[in-house]
């Protein structure tokens, strides 16, 4: 199993940008994912999760109507638009796998519920 994220930079407050996770070594269809994120001096973070369908995703509440996780089953990709960045926002992002397959929109809000995680993509949102 193997995710690799990209997408991450430094981008303004208001900007945007939207972080991709493309996943290998495992039926990506399957699989409810997931991106959680760490910002400087704090523990992990769940930002969102999406289930195998792409058609009910879930938000913390921070990040609501700012971001949008989707995917992409054919091309084996998970995806997060982040619109409206905050300073707030700026951390180190990580897509991550939820263990059980067709989970139905599985929330793990703890890091490690999780069963695979890629080396995350950084975000900067200067002050």
């Amino acid at each position: 199993v193997q995710l690799v994220e990209s997408g991450g930079g430094m981008v303004q407050p208001g900007g945007s940008l939207n972080l991709s996770c493309a996943a290998s070594g495992f039926i990506f269809s399957n699989y409810d994912m997931s991106w959680l994120r760490q910002a400087p001096g704090k523990g992990p973070e769940w930002v969102s999760t999406v289930n195998t369908d792409g058609d009910k995703t879930f938000y913390t509440e921070s990040v609501k109507g700012r971001f949008t996780i989707s995917r992409d089953n054919a091309k084996n990709t998970l995806y997060l638009q982040m619109d409206s960045l905050e300073p707030e926002d700026t951390a180190l992002y990580v897509c991550a796998r939820v263990p059980t397959p067709r989970s139905g929109g599985l929330v793990l809000t703890v890091w490690f519920e999780y069963d695979y995680w890629g080396q995350g993509t950084q975000v900067t949102v200067p002050d």
